[in-house]
């Protein structure tokens, strides 16, 4: 299968592209970005582009499968109108693309909690793009939704690592749902999604990502 991976550059997109370059489903890999990720293999082109200015001409869209890592935060966004554009209209705009040139499935890296009539903005905006994206009518849709991801960024969140010392302290007596979930774990599910798409839509919830 043919494979288009946006956000490969972070801490779950970066997984799952190691990932996929590993197994033998997955015969090429498209992951379009700012910046090219630093892991190189013949199978792997990396475009780079501007999110704001996508080009729906060029011949990359047409893939098999998509996955979409790309998420930041309200703090790094530095505004609510930034974050919506990074991980609401971004998202949407790369499902639209791969739909239009024929792509059936679609993995999402959402969040718990994620529900468009959410008073907490951050969840509204992941519930929003995960309704957007069942409007487009993939024969296979994964929602995945993660609690707090453990792993290594390259630009440290200072609140996630304190949340991941209390919840990391507390995980035998926590609910499944709220312990923390690895970043493997989420790109097993994504890679997954995308490899051996199920029909329908389907959400993997936080319990099944630890």
């Amino acid at each position: 299968m043919r494979v288009l991976l946006a956000g490969a550059t972070g801490l779950v997109g970066s997984q799952v592209l190691r990932r996929l370059l590993a197994d033998a489903r997955c015969t090429a890999v498209v992951a379009p970005g700012r910046r090219p990720p630093a892991l190189q293999d013949p199978r792997l082109s990396s475009p780079v582009l501007d999110f704001d200015q996508l080009s729906l001409e060029a011949p990359w869209w047409n893939v098999d499968a998509a996955i979409c890592a790309l998420g930041s935060t309200l703090k790094q966004a530095d505004s609510r109108q930034a974050f919506q554009r990074v991980d609401h209209g971004y998202p949407l705009a790369i499902a639209r693309a791969v739909r239009a040139h024929g792509c059936t499935v679609f993995a999402l890296n959402s969040a718990m909690g994620a529900n468009p009539r959410s008073p907490f903005f951050y969840n509204r905006v992941k519930g929003e793009l995960e309704r957007d994206l069942r409007a487009l009518e993939f024969a296979s849709l994964a929602l995945v939704r993660p609690g707090l991801i453990g792993g290594e960024r390259v630009e440290p969140r200072p609140g996630e690592q304190a949340a991941a010392r209390v919840l990391g302290a507390l995980a035998p007596v926590l609910p499944r749902a709220w312990r923390i979930n690895p970043a493997g774990r989420i790109a097993d599910a994504l890679v997954e999604a995308a490899l051996a798409p199920r029909p329908g839509v389907r959400v993997i919830g936080s319990a099944q990502l630890v």
